[in-house]
């Protein structure tokens, strides 16, 4: 293993592999592993095992909005200097999404692509039933299908494949073409 990619979870990591599939990246014939971390809290014991004091290989990650003060906290408390700004973080190769990757990979597709999605996996009924709910009546499309993907076990893995693989190449959003670029960049000849 020449680097690891650290990602709060399991459908992080079938996004981002899935992206690389889609680029024609094999990960592991370039030694890349993506490393889902079980939450963002654990951003420093993952930083310690495989940074600079540890197994000291290629280190980048990707992580949620709403997750970017465990990850500043975790850089600094390893050794990555001050991070307090997402460029800084950019620079060591850290990405954010805003809000969260699905929140990222629906902007980019847009409501009806997702939506043609989830009609291809015979789900859309489903989707129809959770919006006329009452706790979603108010919400935008988005945060409906943000909604929809976490509501069953493993749909967000799926989903984040699926939707990764829709996507146009133009249109990957850069926290997730970000990631691979920084440790493509990185990585010895």
């Amino acid at each position: 293993m020449r680097a690891v990619v650290l990602v709060e979870g399991h459908s992080d990591r079938a996004a981002v592999e899935e992206l690389a599939r889609k680029l024609g990246r094999d990960l592991d014939g370039e030694g890349v592993a993506i490393i889902a971390m079980g939450g963002a809290s654990n951003i420093f014991q993952f930083l310690t095992l495989y940074g600079p004091t540890g197994h000291n290989v290629v280190v980048a990650g990707l992580c949620d909005a709403g997750e970017l003060r465990s990850f500043q906290r975790g850089l600094a408390r390893a050794g990555f200097g001050d991070v307090g700004s997402r460029e800084q973080m950019q620079a060591v190769g850290f990405f954010v999404c805003d809000l969260d990757l699905e929140d990222e990979l629906i902007r980019a597709l847009g409501v009806s692509a997702v939506e043609a999605v989830i009609e291809q996996q015979g789900e859309l009924a489903s989707l129809r039933i959770m919006q006329r709910q009452p706790a979603q009546r108010g919400r935008s499309a988005e945060e409906q299908l943000r909604r929809f993907m976490g509501t069953r076990a493993r749909r967000k893995i799926r989903y984040g494949q699926l939707l990764v693989e829709a996507l146009p190449a133009e249109d990957v959003p850069r926290p997730l073409a970000g990631v691979l670029d920084w440790v493509g960049a990185r990585l010895p000849s």
